[in-house]
């Protein structure tokens, strides 16, 4: 992701400062979950993440710079899982099921919710000018998932009829959706219902040929 305006580029920091930046935005992610954007201020973060008023203002002059990089922080984790060889580029069904397992049997999941969706929630609702920096992360995750459509559509294992824009949002709905749900339900039941159907209907697009392989795996 870009970086943020405002703010002490990364790539421009020490080894020692690349850690204290990264530890402010640890610390800052969870006052803002827990707290809201508004009530968390800097003397909290000060003391949560151990760094003195001037090292906070060094890093991030203002609020608004603050939320940016804790966007683009959180979304980078929520990205670089995503695309670990753990799912297999999204190329096939078994890698969408063993994604959403890997949600489902987590047993603090519902509890801790989506890291990146409950940032949004709250970040959402403030009049800080971060709407585009929340929009583009979400586009780049929605785009893992459509290029993992897209890559099963060119080989063979889907019909060429299915729309990987669509489909992509609708695994990217599901998961947010079902995750909120099962939160308010202390539940994991409508998360793994939600994602369930959601990959049910992307496999009602799938070829016999990908029906075998997923026999013989």
């Amino acid at each position: 992701m870009k970086p943020t305006a405002g703010a002490r580029e990364p790539h421009k920091l020490t080894g020692k400062g690349l850690a204290t930046r990264a530890r402010i935005l640890e610390h800052a992610a969870e006052l803002i979950y827990a707290k809201g954007v508004h009530a968390t201020n800097n003397e909290q973060l000060r003391r949560a993440a151990g760094v003195s008023g001037s090292q906070l203002n060094h890093y991030f002059p203002t609020k608004e710079s603050l939320v940016l990089a804790v966007i683009a922080w959180q979304a980078e984790r929520v990205l670089t899982f995503h695309r670990g060889e753990r799912f297999a580029c999204f190329d096939n069904l078994d890698a969408l099921r063993e994604w959403a397992d890997f949600y489902v049997r987590y047993e603090r999941a519902y509890q801790e919710g989506c890291s990146l969706g409950s940032l949004a929630s709250e970040i959402i609702k403030t009049d800080l000018d971060v709407h585009d920096e929340l929009a583009r992360a979400f586009d780049e995750w929605r785009e893992i998932f459509r290029d993992g459509i897209e890559r099963m559509r060119q080989l063979g294992r889907i019909s060429a009829e299915a729309d990987p824009a669509r489909l992509a949002n609708l695994l990217l709905a599901a998961f947010q959706g079902g995750m909120l749900l099962a939160q308010v339900a202390r539940d994991i039941g409508p998360l793994k219902d939600a994602l369930e159907a959601a990959i049910d209907h992307v496999q009602t697009f799938a070829t016999s040929h990908d029906a075998g392989l997923l026999q013989a795996g």
